[in-house]
């Protein structure tokens, strides 16, 4: 008797842990499938809009109209040639700004003297916006992809740099303490608990550094480049071609929510004991 009521409330539990597991995947889908569908309702409305002229067609053509002109331009080949030079620049100048914020971001953290030595020179230049600084670096590197590089570099940098040192500067004194018992060296330090300590926010570091990229690479390509997504945009707006200069601004778009998805894949792969 007391076996059949004991196999009872086993069988109660595991009823109860499986609706609940099927209520959260059905909360999960729900979400997934509001996720696809605002933007989806977003476009059908800017279609109505601009088809029945509540909205002017020539300032906001419809998204019909955009999406065949990705095509043509997609056909010409001058698509592929512009987002090819863009993601050169952007992947070149995120990793020429995020390589060296770590590193300087993780020794600021871990030792005192560098990060009171460090810290002045970045709270002056950190303000200081990297565009107003890009015709220094044109007369310096030339009007070439190495200055598109610099400039991105020196937006991601900042970001990159502040988060890894609160990282750092966040972990558990116990940890610390633990190590330096064991006579831990420098390099355990570094690579077993300043890293993996710094991770989570050095991640959210690299994440605002990314969007802060493409927001960079257009300004950068509008300035002084004659190809690339941003060179797209800025003459087709001038020449008042804005099917065009739309298809550039959805490329930024995508490439922002491509990457952001990409970091936080590698986030949870990084760093699997942190809910994401």
């Amino acid at each position: 008797m007391e076996k059949s009521i004991s196999t009872y409330k086993m069988t109660q539990s595991e009823s109860v842990e499986q609706q609940l597991w099927k209520k959260s995947v059905r909360r999960n889908r729900a979400f997934k499938a509001l996720t696809i569908a605002s933007p989806i309702l977003l476009l059908i409305i800017w279609e109505i809009l601009s088809r029945t002229a509540m909205i002017d067609p020539r300032f906001f053509p419809p998204p019909s109209l955009i999406i065949l002109e990705f095509f043509h331009l997609g056909a010409t080949g001058q698509l592929f040639h512009h987002v090819g030079i863009s993601l050169y620049r952007i992947v070149g100048g995120f990793f020429l700004g995020v390589i060296p914020a770590i590193i300087i971001g993780l020794l600021m953290g871990m030792y005192l003297p560098v990060r009171y030595t460090l810290q002045p020179l970045v709270m002056a230049l950190m303000p200081i916006p990297t565009l107003a600084l890009m015709p220094i670096i044109i007369i310096v590197f030339g009007i070439n992809d190495i200055s598109k590089m610099v400039t991105i570099a020196g937006s991601v940098f900042f970001p990159v740099l502040i988060n890894t040192v609160a990282g750092v500067t966040n972990i558990d004194r116990i940890y610390l303490d633990i190590a330096k018992n064991y006579g831990a060296k420098s390099k355990d330090y570094f690579f077993k608990i300043a890293l993996p300590g710094a991770l989570p926010m050095m991640m959210e570091g690299i994440q605002m550094g990314q969007a802060i990229a493409l927001l960079t690479i257009v300004a950068a390509e509008m300035i002084g480049a004659n190809s690339g997504i941003g060179y797209l945009i800025w003459t087709k707006y001038k020449t008042f071609v804005l099917k065009d200069m739309y298809v550039g601004l959805v490329l930024i778009s995508f490439f922002g929510y491509f990457f952001s998805l990409l970091l936080r894949g590698l986030q949870r792969k990084l760093i699997p004991w942190q809910k994401s």
